[in-house]
């Protein structure tokens, strides 16, 4: 059947290609072509089982034929394998998997194959309390495990009962237990194909949960994107600027055989700027920048038109305010006050040296006459103890120490 055409080949044959996509998705990542051409040919089946009538509304899992019970499998591989389907917008994927999966749910119901009590739980929607959640969880557990319990039973049945054809035809002895299996394919069959729909049901009612809170979770990000103005941010904007660096560099290696060598560049800032094509070499450079810029804020190159690119432009950016200038714009300010610091000392020092030299003279003049006039003052002074010392001799007023006393 495989050099057959899609549309070639019967229904039958369709279903089990596609079965066989499903389970290599299941156990292992498919490629995304596989799963897509899986998709496409479930969607096949539907159209052939809706246009052959196979199933019907007042039917039940008992008046359906043990052959056309695989087929009621069809929208839930189909929901299942469009799941796996990988593009940028999700919802529309897990909308049209939901959808699948209610058309199964629906359609299983009718059969009568949901049990009870899970078709009370989905009346009655969210508002179980959580015991009953849990409790009802806890029996779906054990009846996907009983359903794939079963189906390995089957497996081994049938492997036994191969080994023992396999054994007879070669006329060698048969194992204990091999030798009297009855021959019931087709109840066994059924069986199988019942456990496997017991199994679905059971993984599509946990699906139907996962993919409506998916639902919700991306249709509030997308509702919080579309209200605040902000998209996915696109890489066009990255490759650009990486163009540009690659075509200055390039244009700048075919310059330097015929062109004189510039200044170095000294600054950090002003080199990013040449880089990056905000700046060319010949310009004077003054060491003047503004703030500087982290994130995305780089990308957009200052011009802030649109309320999507202000809301670009803040991200990443830290709370504290950011530096005016650079470490070269602070050096070069340190060195302009050093300079002048120097230059005010040095010219205090001069003033202060010729006003020391040119006032010397006059100090010293002022010095000689404060000596002249004490000089003068103690000569005052002795003359006038003199002239007391000859009016009062020594021992002339003791009059008791005279003879004549």
């Amino acid at each position: 059947m495989g050099g057959l055409a899609m549309e070639e080949m019967p229904l039958s044959a369709l279903f089990e290609e596609a079965r066989k996509i499903h389970l290599a998705a299941s156990e292992s990542r498919a490629d995304q072509d596989v799963v897509k051409k899986g998709c496409e040919m479930l969607q096949k089946c539907e159209d052939m089982v809706g246009k052959l009538g196979l199933f019907s509304s007042n039917e039940t899992k008992e008046d359906i034929s043990t052959n056309n019970l695989k087929y009621l499998l069809v929208p839930f591989y189909l929901a299942e394998l469009t799941e796996k389907i990988k593009q940028e917008d999700r919802i529309p994927i897990v909308k049209a998997s939901y959808a699948k999966l209610k058309e199964f749910f629906s359609f299983c119901e009718a059969m009568e194959l949901v049990p009870e009590e899970e078709l009370e739980a989905s009346s009655r929607g969210g508002s179980a309390p959580p015991a009953d959640r849990r409790a009802l969880k806890i029996a779906r557990f054990k009846r996907q495990k009983a359903a794939e319990a079963k189906l390995l039973e089957i497996k081994e049945r049938k492997e036994r009962r191969w080994r023992s054809k396999r054994a007879s035809a070669l006329s060698t002895p048969v194992e204990s237990g091999e030798e009297d299996i009855p021959d019931d394919d087709s109840e066994e069959e059924r069986d199988a194909w019942l456990a496997t729909i017991n199994l679905a049901i059971c993984k599509a009612i946990d699906l139907l949960e996962m993919l409506k809170r998916e639902e919700e979770m991306l249709s509030a990000i997308k509702e919080k994107q579309l209200k605040d103005g902000e998209d996915v941010f696109s890489r066009d904007a990255l490759d650009d600027r990486t163009k540009k660096a690659e075509t200055w560099h390039k244009d700048a290696a075919a310059r330097v055989q015929y062109s004189r060598p510039a200044q170095p560049i000294t600054c950090a800032t002003f080199a990013q700027d040449v880089l990056e094509g905000r700046a060319s070499v010949s310009q004077g450079h003054e060491h003047k920048h503004q703030p500087l810029i982290f994130g995305p804020a780089s990308i957009v190159n200052g011009s802030l038109s649109t309320e999507r690119e202000r809301m670009i432009a803040q991200v990443f950016q830290p709370s504290h305010r950011m530096p005016t200038m650079s470490i070269e714009d602070a050096g070069l300010t340190e060195m302009n006050i050093m300079n002048d610091w120097q230059e005010q000392t040095k010219k205090a020092i001069e003033e202060a040296t010729t006003s020391w030299h040119n006032d010397r003279p006059l100090r010293r003049k002022e010095e000689d006459e404060e000596d002249e006039d004490e000089d003068e003052e103690a000569v005052m002074k002795a003359r006038a103890f003199d002239d007391w010392k000859d009016d009062n001799p020594r021992g002339a007023g003791n009059k008791k120490l005279t003879p004549c006393g």
